[in-house]
Formats: C-alpha cells, sequence, structure tokens
C-alpha cells in the first residue's frame, strides 16, 4: 500500500513515495520542484512511479498551486486529500486561538516532531523551527499541546526588505561572521543573528515554562544556513513534514 506524500509550500513543493502509510515506512522515491514548474510533474518525476494507494499533502501556497498539483496527479487513480489543521489529531492538541487558522505545514511539522518526542523515550516538550521563505517558531509541550509559536520573514525577505527601505544597500553575498567588517557580511550577519536569537529565546522560554529540556529540531531548505550559528543542539530533520504526514495518515486509519 504504497503512499505519497506531499509538501507544498511558498517556494517549492517536495514531494515522497513511501511503501507504506505508518511511522517508519521505507522512503522509495523523493523529488522536488519549484512551483513555477509543477506542470511537468506528471510527464517528468511521476511519470514512472508506481501508482500510490493513499495520498495526504499540506499546501500552504493557496487554492490555485493545490488545483494545479491535483491536476497532474490525473495521472493515477487516487483521490486527494490536504491536511487541515484542528483541534486535535495524531495524538496533538491545538493551542491556536483558531485552530484551523494555524498553517497545514506548521501543525503536520508538529506531529512528526511529536512522533519523535515518543520515539526517544519519556514524553517532553519540543521546540520545531521551520526555515523557508518565512520562519517558524513552535512550541510543543511534553502532553502534546502545542503552546504557539513565532512567525518571522526568512533570509531572504529579511534582505529584500533592508534593501528597499534603504539607500544603498544590496541583497548581498555575504557571509555570517562574528563582527563583520564589510556591509555584506553585516547584513547577512545581522539577519542570521535576529533569527538565531528569536529561535534561542523561545527555546529557553520554553524550558523555564516547562522546566525540561526540550527537543529542539530544524527542517526547510534553509535549515543548514541556519543551524550551525544557533548555540543550541538543534537536529536538523529533512522528512520531519514527511513524517508528520505519514502520522497523520496513520492516526486516520
Amino acid at each position: 500500500m504504497s503512499f505519497l506524500a506531499i509538501d507544498i509550500g511558498n517556494t517549492r513543493l517536495k514531494w515522497a513515495m513511501y511503501d507504506h502509510a505508518r511511522p517508519g515506512a521505507t522512503l522509495l522515491h523523493q523529488g522536488a520542484v519549484f512551483l513555477e514548474t509543477i506542470d511537468v510533474l506528471a510527464d517528468e518525476q511521476w511519470t514512472d512511479l508506481p501508482e500510490p494507494s493513499i495520498m495526504l499533502g499540506s499546501a500552504v501556497a493557496g487554492d490555485a498551486v493545490r488545483r494545479r498539483v491535483q491536476e497532474q496527479m490525473e495521472l493515477w487513480n487516487v483521490e486527494p486529500h490536504w491536511v487541515v489543521s484542528s483541534a486535535a489529531e495524531a495524538g496533538i492538541t491545538n493551542g491556536y486561538d483558531h485552530p484551523n487558522r494555524l498553517g497545514a505545514d506548521r501543525w503536520v511539522a508538529l506531529a512528526g516532531a511529536r512522533g519523535r518526542v515518543l520515539e526517544g523515550g519519556a514524553p517532553r516538550p519540543a521546540l520545531v523551527v521551520m526555515v523557508g521563505t518565512a520562519v517558524t517558531v513552535d512550541a510543543l509541550d511534553a502532553s502534546g499541546h502545542f503552546l504557539g509559536g513565532l512567525i518571522l520573514p526568512g533570509f531572504g525577505l529579511m534582505l529584500r526588505a533592508l534593501e528597499m527601505g534603504t539607500a544603498g544597500l544590496k541583497v548581498p553575498t555575504g557571509e555570517v561572521v562574528d563582527f563583520p567588517t564589510n556591509t555584506s557580511d553585516a547584513l547577512m550577519s545581522g539577519g542570521a543573528n535576529a533569527l538565531a536569537g528569536a529561535i534561542e529565546r523561545q527555546a529557553r522560554r520554553l524550558k523555564q515554562r516547562s522546566g525540561q529540556e526540550p527537543l529542539l529540531l530544524m527542517t526547510g531548505g534553509a535549515a543548514v544556513k541556519l543551524a550551525p550559528i544557533t548555540d543550541l543542539p538543534f537536529e536538523t530533520v529533512d522528512t520531519l513534514i514527511f513524517e508528520g504526514l505519514l502520522r497523520i495518515q496513520a492516526a486516520r486509519g
């Protein structure tokens, strides 16, 4: 019973096919495309894949993009299903004021994080950081309750805002260094440290609230840029959204 997991972000679509719809399933195939090139999925990346038995996806890019993906899926006889955040699912509960307004990607990543917590032994809190076009920093307590989270501009948005709002500054190709001595490094280091500071502050708050060391997880296309500069032991998990989709589908039966 093969399972197709799809994660549609603001910039890219990532997909993975597993041999079963349950946590720990074997990854068979995976790929990614930019949203502008979704329309070639059926003819290129998916053309030689076996037909999936079940499909579940997370989409934050809007209904038009989701419809384009469903059109590509017409080469198979599989019904598309998409996660919508709810009050509770897959062992986690939603502390958002309006649970259905929480981004589906954040909800799914929290489900993936909860699975990792339980696999590790005794329940403990988790901090989930997704680094993409935007950066989200979400806290899960030891019981699996979503406490809330931050949304920040990602690297690109932050740097473009500086370029637009100041005279003479251009989006840099600089490096992250402790004491920048040129404008490119100063811009890149400033953005990176702003994000790292917000993340480290939330990690400290979560530890103070729970009285436990949280599991620290980071995911997303730009996680490799951010994880090395935080002063905390984050584990980078590229497949966290897919792990969450597997866990949610298994809970749904």
